[in-house]
């Protein structure tokens, strides 16, 4: 059974939350929805706050535990605001063994920050993600979307200064 009109009120009139409705309105508000929806809200938002995630669940009747969950759970979502440029690195056995634990060391040293951190400067957000999938470009680096293999330390460093002087 297909519902008509949203269970609650959105958190506020930002335009945004109609993209995020008619992504719940479309699946009927039904709880199989939830990862569609979570992806709305970050693509929408750029990020999935407390109040987005409260809001999820009580449209589409989940509890916020399952919600919560989700949203940790898969790496490409994000619970706080993130950089201009994002950095995901592999930390997969096939990854690791070729040396991502390496890259990471170079990326914290090089520039401050560590897995699920965001540079002061707003500039650079670091995932490390348990796999990619990309097994055989290990160890694979993803830079704003794009994944990269057989890289190393140096390689991933001087790609990301490359991507924020853009």
């Amino acid at each position: 059974m297909l519902a008509s009109q949203p269970k609650v009120a959105p958190p506020s009139d930002d335009r945004r939350w109609r993209l995020v409705e008619a992504t719940m309105r479309r699946h009927g508000y039904d709880a199989s929805a939830l990862i569609e929806v979570l992806h709305t809200v970050q693509e929408s938002f750029g990020y999935l706050d407390e109040t987005s995630l409260h809001f999820v669940a009580e449209s589409l009747g989940v509890p916020l535990s399952r919600v919560y969950g989700v949203a940790t759970f898969y790496h490409f979502f994000s619970l706080k605001p993130q950089g201009k440029h994002n950095c995901v690195v592999c930390t997969g056995t096939a990854c690791y063994i070729k040396g991502s634990a390496s890259i990471l060391s170079a990326i914290q040293e090089n520039f401050q920050v560590r897995p699920g951190e965001t540079t002061a400067d707003n500039q650079l957000s670091v995932l490390a993600a348990r796999c990619l999938g990309s097994c055989g470009l290990a160890p694979a680096v993803v830079f704003d979307g794009e994944i990269v293999g057989k890289l190393e330390p140096a390689a991933v460093v001087d790609k990301l200064r490359e991507l924020i002087q853009t």
